[in-house]
């Protein structure tokens, strides 16, 4: 497959309404395999389909996670829906559409989620700690929100001058 290119802030894509995932065929499998494959060489932990400009509900998932066999797990979660959130933790983030830039955000400790796999299967699952935390980091693409609109309005302005500056400066070096 191939790597896609990854949609940086202000890039309007990021805020877009995104589209549910209705037809699992071949393009859908496709979409799934690039995501992971660009997420994997980015690196990241998580990646979400706005991110490469596709306007649809679906992100991937791999917190470090291995199966029995030493393969990585990696988690897909289409059209997903939060259905519970409990408990707070601050997490330090970052996100690929926003590289050089890390806050701590407040999240629910644990989340509750109903989602499809890639082939269209219904799941259910609750988790929490960096899967908790990457799932509602990766969902909140789907709605156009990015990890710095969690902040206080005060410390996302001067994060956000500081991130447009480094952007503009690495701009200035290419």
């Amino acid at each position: 497959m191939s790597l896609r290119p990854i949609a940086t802030h202000p890039d309007s894509v990021l805020r877009s309404e995104n589209e549910a995932v209705t037809d699992f065929g071949e393009d859908f499998k496709s979409l799934v395999v690039d995501m992971a494959e660009t997420m994997y060489s980015a690196p990241g932990v998580g990646l979400a389909a706005p991110q490469i400009s596709v306007n649809k509900r679906v992100f991937v998932i791999d917190v470090g996670e291995n199966d029995p066999t030493g393969a990585p797990v990696l988690r897909v979660f289409v059209n997903p829906e939060i259905l519970e959130r409990q408990g707070e933790i601050l997490w330090e983030e970052g996100c690929l559409s926003v590289p050089g830039m890390n806050e701590t955000v407040k999240r629910a400790e644990r989340v509750a989620i109903r989602a499809l796999d890639e082939y269209g299967k219904a799941f259910e699952m609750e988790v929490e700690g960096l899967l908790a935390v990457a799932m509602q980091h990766e969902n909140d693409h789907l709605s156009g929100v990015l990890f710095f609109d969690h902040l206080s309005p005060l410390k996302r302005k001067l994060a956000l001058k500081k991130y447009m500056k480094e952007q503009k400066q690495k701009m200035d070096a290419d």
